[in-house]
């Protein structure tokens, strides 16, 4: 016989669903390890489920590149366009922009630009829950 669910002989499995998903974690090196929302924006993560003062310039619309992150695991297959046009532009390799991930899967990241020794008065304005521009996905090259 198939193991049960918690109340799952009260609600129907769509409501079930919802209270019994599993939570992604984010490890990010030298912080620990987080489990965040599903769909969570990665640079939103990173500070707040995380503590991590990782800059965000821009306010996370992918035109300053300072919310890099190095994946050490689990990263992304799909990039937004604005990611891979912005990191082509500035011919970045081997990081991400944490504004352009969303959290749907466990991930550990290497924060690389952060606030502190940064020379800024903050990390700049707080990304919106949304990714922004509209994200266009495409693969990763």
């Amino acid at each position: 016989m198939a193991a049960r669910l918690p109340g799952e002989d009260r609600y129907p499995p769509a409501v079930l669903g919802q209270y019994n998903s599993r939570m992604p974690t984010l490890t990010v090196e030298g912080y620990g390890t987080f489990d965040v929302p599903d769909g969570k924006r990665l640079v939103l993560a990173i500070e707040q489920d995380a503590g991590v003062d990782i800059l965000h310039a821009c306010g996370g619309n992918a035109r300053c590149t300072t919310c890099r992150v190095e994946f050490i695991d689990g990263e992304p297959a799909k990039q937004t366009v604005a990611e891979r046009d912005r990191l082509t532009a500035r011919a970045l390799t081997g990081v991400r922009l944490s504004c352009q991930i969303l959290c749907d899967h466990d991930m550990t990241v290497r924060a690389i630009s952060r606030l502190q020794g940064s020379g800024r008065p903050d990390p700049g304005g707080t990304p919106q829950t949304a990714i922004m521009p509209p994200a266009e996905w495409v693969e990763s090259d």
